[in-house]
């Protein structure tokens, strides 16, 4: 982009970052926002705890929706990815892509994270119809009395089938090693009658709209997997400037959603927070708010 430097260079085109994009359009911001194409958000086939949606909407449709309403204020959605985030000598933020770089007074990280998924093939198909899912909290409900596995590492793998029971009794928890499993942990899952198989899976297959996993010569089969594996959180410009983070690499903020580095903003699942799509537009709306009220009219 020619001319001035931006107010505000929102790195991230997910709900969060759109969210922001509505909010700055509308306090008549200078602002672009790059985008690598690749939301979490996306893979959502359909949400149901989305507030305003009674029938659910699908991720897809909900950043389109969010990406026209956007476009009214004057969104500039640049494809992309910034590889480098640093402080010019002028006091602006430099972000620089393969193909362009871009100065702006401040800048709004709304990169947020990627599940780790098991290695299986067609992986992502399996995702999109929902035999596995990875947020209890989103679809935990349409998993009532369901047959539900959990693929696992021990203390994620634990908290997660834990959670879960409160919506089916028919939980079954898979778990490679149990060397990070303590007494507590193994009576938790005994008193909530969690099954519990500690053994390298063999084979995971999609068939019929069921998920048959194999392991210790034995096959079972359940209408949806769980992956409580973990996730990458992408803090890495943040942490390049010296941002701080919590242990899983989560930036801290404060109420305003102002990290630890003057000018730069973080909302969404980037952040040391609970990961869910009405968080992340809670957060962006708040951020967007501080940064315009930080900068001159």
């Amino acid at each position: 982009m020619s001319g001035p430097p931006l107010d505000c260079l929102v790195i991230g085109g997910g709900p969060a970052g759109l969210t922001a994009a509505i909010y700055l359009g509308r306090f008549r911001r200078r602002f672009a926002v790059v985008d690598a194409g690749d939301s979490r958000a996306l893979l959502i086939p359909k949400s149901h705890n989305h507030a305003g949606f009674p029938e659910g909407i699908g991720g897809r449709e909900l950043l389109a929706r969010m990406h026209a309403q956007a476009e009214n204020y004057g969104l500039a959605l640049i494809k992309g990815k910034i590889e480098t985030l640093e402080k010019a000598e002028n006091g602006l933020f430099r972000a620089g892509a393969q193909e362009f770089e871009l100065y702006s007074r401040t800048v709004l990280l709304a990169t947020g994270v990627t599940d780790i998924e098991p290695a299986l093939p067609s992986v992502e198909a399996a995702i999109r119809s929902g035999l596995v899912r990875h947020c209890p909290i989103c679809d935990g409900y349409e998993a009532i009395d369901r047959r539900i596995a959990v693929l696992g590492t021990a203390k994620l793998g634990v908290k997660e089938a834990l959670f879960l029971r409160t919506y089916s009794a028919d939980l079954t928890l898979f778990l490679a090693s149990a060397s990070e499993l303590d007494a507590d942990d193994l009576q938790r899952t005994r008193d909530a009658g969690i099954r519990l198989t500690i053994a390298p899976i063999s084979e995971i297959r999609f068939e019929d709209d069921t998920v048959a996993i194999s392991a210790c010569g034995r096959t079972q089969v359940f209408d949806t997997a769980y992956s409580a594996l973990g996730c990458r959180v992408h803090s890495e410009l943040a942490q390049s400037l010296g941002a701080e983070v919590n242990e899983l690499d989560s930036l801290l903020v404060d109420a305003h959603q102002r990290t630890s580095i003057e000018g730069l903003y973080a909302a969404g699942d980037v952040v040391d927070t609970l990961n869910q799509i009405g968080v992340a537009m809670g957060q962006a709306a708040i951020a967007a708010t501080c940064i315009h009220n930080s900068l001159p009219r």
